[in-house]
């Protein structure tokens, strides 16, 4: 059993920054967890954004956030973030959270999604 609780989406103009978190709870959760953002737009399938394994190594999975967004683990408190500077349009969508074994969230499916939180970027 595990929940994953995102917040900081928003409306904002291009150029602008949002910060996403996320929470992991339940007596699921494994601090060797990798945990993931994900996002969907009605003009793209889901799509891995960056993943963070427990000790915190990061992997960027799209080629258009490379040096605009970081993501960053806080293992104390199971929480995940997404640093998302000079946004564009091509980053609206619905941004999803994920957890599950390290392996799952680059070559297949997370055990664990969040509902998500919804980043748009228009001007």
């Amino acid at each position: 059993q595990v929940q994953l609780v995102e917040s900081g989406g928003g409306l904002v103009q291009p150029g602008d920054s949002l910060r996403l978190s996320c929470t992991a709870t339940g007596h699921g959760f494994l601090e060797s967890y990798a945990m993931g953002w994900f996002r969907q737009s009605p003009a793209k399938a889901r799509e891995s954004v960056a993943v963070i394994s427990w000790n915190g190594i990061s992997v960027y999975r799209l080629d258009s956030i490379k040096g605009r967004f970081t993501i960053s683990r806080d293992d104390a408190n199971n929480t995940i973030y997404l640093q998302m500077n000079s946004l564009k349009p091509e980053d609206t969508a619905v941004y999803y959270c994920a957890a599950g074994h390290g392996p799952d969230l680059v070559y297949g499916s997370p055990q664990y999604w969040g509902r998500g939180t919804q980043v748009t970027v228009s001007s």
